[in-house]
C-alpha cells in the first residue's frame, strides 16, 4: 500500500465517506503538514536542576490533526516521544492541550481535533552529578495530518536539541510555557514581581473571600463555639482583652496558613502530591485530631483544665479572660479543621496558588488566611462590637455544655472518617483506648489539684494518647473497612466507579458524564450529596439525558485522582465536572445547587 492513505485507511467507523475523494499526487508526497520546534525554558541549567522543555507544532492552515485523545480508537493520536541522554531520569510524561471538537464531511458526529499552534510541555531533570556540557535531548512527534476531504498517512518528525548544563542561566521562551499551560487550563506561571497586577490582584480578592466564607462551612462551626466561649471570658477583661484575643485569634489563623503555604511548597520541591485537605487521607493526622477534639470537649465540659507554666500564664494573662496562648490555638485549631472544606472561589485561588512561584503561594495562602481571620481583625479594630457579646453568668456552664456537645459530634465524625481508613480490627482498638483516655481523665478530674495522683493520671492519659494514634499509623497501609457506595440499590443515582478513561471516552462517544470526587472527610461533599444530588429531580434529569454518574472516592490517597483534579486546575473538593457532547467540561462551583445541574441538563450548557 502507498505510504499516502486517505480517510478511509484510518477505520473511522462507518463515519467516513466511501468515496476516496480526489487529490494531487504532490498532495499525497507532502505528509509534513506541521512545523516542529523544540524549545527548554532555560538558557543553561545546573546540575541536579529541574528544567522544561516545549514542542511548539504549527499546523498549516486548512489542515489538522487529531488530538492527543482521539475521538475514535482506530484515529492517529498526536503524541510527543522524549529520549533522554544514557544516565539520565526520563522524561516526564507530555502534558497535552484539550482537543477542540470540530465537524467534518466525513464524520456525522464532532471529531477531537488540533489546528494552528500546538504546544506540547514536558519536565526535566538534569543528574545531580553530571559534568558540564551540552546533552542531546532527541524529540519525535508523531501527528496524522486531515482536512475536510482527507486523512494523510501519519508522519513522525524528530528532532535533536542541545541542552547546556554549567552555570546557572537565564529564563527563556517564557511566552511559549506560558501559552502551553494556558493550552491547558493552567495559569501561567507568575512572580510577584512580573504578575499582571489586574490578574493577580483578581487572584488575591479570590483567595480573600474564599477564606472569609470558611467561617460558615461546616467544619469550622463546631469551632465557633470554642471562639465563642472565648470571646465570652475575654469580654470580662474590658476592651483590652477583646483586642487581646481577637488579634491573638487572627493571628493564629494567619500564621497556620503561612505553616501550609510552607508545607506546599516543600512537598512540591519534593515532587510529592499537594491539595487542600489530603492530611485527612493519613490515618495518624485523623486519630490525632480525634484526640484533640475529645481533649476540647471534655474541656467545656469542666473534667479538666490544663494548667500553664507561670511565664506562659503572664504572657496568656491569667485572669478571667480565656488568654492570648488560648485564642492562638484556636486559631491554629479553626484552620486545622477548615481544611477537609473547600468554599466557594477558594478552589480557583488554590488551583491559581499551589501551580505558582513560591513567593506568590505564600501571598495567595496569607490571603485565605487573611479572609479568615478578618471577623477577629475586625473585632480589634472595633472593639465597640464586642458589646454585642452577652456578659458572662450562670448561663455559660450550660453554654460550655452545649458547645461541648458540638465538638463531641465532631469526634463522632472524625472516627467516622477513620472507619474509611483503617480496618475494623484496628478502629475497635482506637475506640476503647479514647474510652480509656475519656475515664482517665473524668478519674483525674475527682483528684486534688497538682496532686501526685493526679499527675500520674495525667501521665497515663498522655501514655494512651499516644498509643491510639500509634494504632492508627500501624494500621495505615491495612485495608478500609469500607468504601463509598456506589451500588445502584443503595442511592437515588446509579453511581459507578470513576474511571478518567471511561469518562472520556463515554464523553466522545456523545454521551453526558458527570464526575463527582468526594470523600468521606469531606463535610461540603456529604451536605452537597444530601441536599443537591441525591435527590429525585436530579435523579430523574440524570435518567432522562442518560448521563453517566461516576464517584471518585478521595478518602484514601489515590494519585490518579490527585492528578485528575490538578488537570482541571483543582486541588481539593468537593469537585464536579460534567462531560458534555461536542463542548469543553463544564465545572461546578464547590456549593452545588439543583438549579445548576437541571438547567445544564436542559438547555445544552452555556460555557
Amino acid at each position: 500500500m502507498p505510504r499516502f492513505v486517505l480517510a478511509l485507511a484510518c477505520g473511522l467507523p462507518g463515519a467516513l465517506s466511501a468515496q476516496v475523494p480526489e487529490f494531487t499526487p504532490q498532495e499525497a508526497f507532502d505528509l509534513e503538514k506541521g512545523d516542529i520546534e523544540v524549545v527548554v525554558d532555560r538558557t543553561a541549567y545546573l546540575p541536579g536542576e529541574a528544567g522544561q522543555l516545549a514542542v511548539v507544532l504549527t499546523i498549516e492552515e486548512g489542515w489538522h490533526t487529531n488530538s492527543n485523545l482521539p475521538t475514535y480508537d482506530n484515529l492517529i493520536a498526536t503524541e510527543v516521544a522524549i529520549e533522554t541522554p544514557p544516565g539520565w531520569a526520563p522524561a516526564d510524561e507530555a502534558a497535552y492541550p484539550l482537543g477542540a471538537m470540530r465537524t467534518f464531511s466525513f464524520a456525522d458526529t464532532p471529531i477531537s481535533v488540533y489546528d494552528g499552534e500546538v504546544i506540547i510541555v514536558s519536565n526535566l531533570s538534569v543528574p545531580e552529578d553530571i559534568a558540564p556540557g551540552t546533552y542531546p535531548i532527541r524529540t519525535s512527534v508523531t501527528y496524522q495530518a486531515c482536512d475536510d476531504r482527507m486523512c494523510l498517512a501519519p508522519i513522525t518528525t524528530e528532532t535533536t536539541l542541545g541542552l547546556t548544563v554549567g552555570e546557572a542561566g537565564e529564563p527563556v521562551n517564557e511566552g511559549v510555557f506560558a501559552a502551553g499551560a494556558s493550552m491547558r487550563g493552567i495559569p501561567a506561571q507568575i512572580s510577584l514581581e512580573d504578575a499582571d497586577p489586574r490578574s493577580f490582584l483578581g487572584f488575591i480578592l479570590l483567595a480573600f473571600i474564599g477564606g472569609l466564607i470558611l467561617n460558615a462551612m461546616p467544619c469550622v462551626l463546631p469551632v465557633l463555639s470554642l471562639k465563642m466561649v472565648g470571646l465570652v471570658k475575654s469580654a470580662e477583661g474590658g476592651r483590652g482583652a477583646v483586642v487581646a484575643g481577637s488579634l491573638a485569634t487572627a493571628a493564629g489563623i494567619l500564621i497556620s496558613f503561612l505553616l501550609l503555604a510552607t508545607a506546599a511548597v516543600i512537598a512540591r520541591s519534593a515532587g510529592a502530591a499537594v491539595g487542600w485537605g489530603i492530611q485527612f487521607q493519613n490515618p495518624a493526622f485523623v486519630a490525632a485530631l480525634t484526640i484533640v477534639v475529645l481533649l476540647f470537649t471534655l474541656n467545656l465540659w469542666g473534667l479538666f483544665e490544663i494548667p500553664l507554666p507561670a511565664s506562659l500564664a503572664r504572657v496568656g494573662a491569667a485572669g478571667p479572660t480565656e488568654g492570648v496562648a488560648g485564642h492562638l490555638t484556636t486559631g491554629f485549631f479553626a484552620t486545622l479543621m477548615a481544611t477537609p472544606c473547600s468554599a466557594p472561589f477558594l478552589g480557583t485561588a488554590l488551583g491559581f496558588a499551589l501551580t505558582q512561584s513560591t513567593a506568590t503561594t505564600y501571598a495567595m495562602f496569607g490571603a485565605i488566611g487573611l479572609g479568615m481571620s478578618s471577623p477577629y481583625l475586625l473585632l480589634a479594630v472595633a472593639p465597640a462590637l464586642g458589646r454585642l457579646i452577652p456578659k458572662p453568668g450562670p448561663w455559660m456552664k450550660k453554654f460550655r455544655i452545649a458547645m461541648g456537645m458540638l465538638l463531641a459530634g465532631t469526634a463522632v465524625w472524625l472516627i467516622y472518617v477513620l472507619s474509611g481508613l483503617i480496618s475494623m480490627t484496628p478502629l475497635i482498638a482506637f475506640g476503647a483506648l479514647i474510652f480509656a483516655v475519656s475515664a482517665v481523665i473524668w478519674w483525674a478530674s475527682r483528684a486534688e489539684a497538682f496532686s501526685t495522683r493526679r499527675r500520674a493520671l495525667m501521665a497515663v492519659t498522655g501514655v494512651l494518647c499516644v498509643a491510639s494514634v500509634a494504632v492508627a499509623a500501624r494500621a495505615a497501609d491495612g485495608e478500609a473497612a469500607r468504601s463509598l457506595g456506589v451500588a445502584p440499590e443503595d442511592r437515588l443515582i446509579a453511581w459507578q466507579n470513576f474511571s478518567r478513561e471511561r469518562a472520556e471516552a463515554e464523553a466522545r462517544a456523545g454521551r453526558y458524564v458527570f464526575v463527582d470526587v468526594t470523600a468521606d472527610w469531606c463535610f461540603t461533599c456529604k451536605v452537597n450529596e444530601g441536599l443537591f444530588l441525591e435527590t429525585e429531580e436530579v435523579a430523574a434529569a440524570f435518567e432522562e439525558h442518560g448521563v453517566l454518574a461516576l464517584r471518585a472516592d478521595w478518602t484514601r490517597r489515590d494519585d490518579a485522582i490527585g492528578e485528575y483534579l490538578a488537570s482541571f486546575d483543582r486541588y481539593g473538593i468537593p469537585f464536579y465536572v460534567l462531560y458534555r457532547p461536542g463542548k469543553e467540561p463544564y465545572v461546578f462551583s464547590e456549593l452545588l445547587s439543583k438549579s445548576a445541574i437541571l438547567d445544564l441538563l436542559g438547555n445544552g450548557a452555556t460555557d
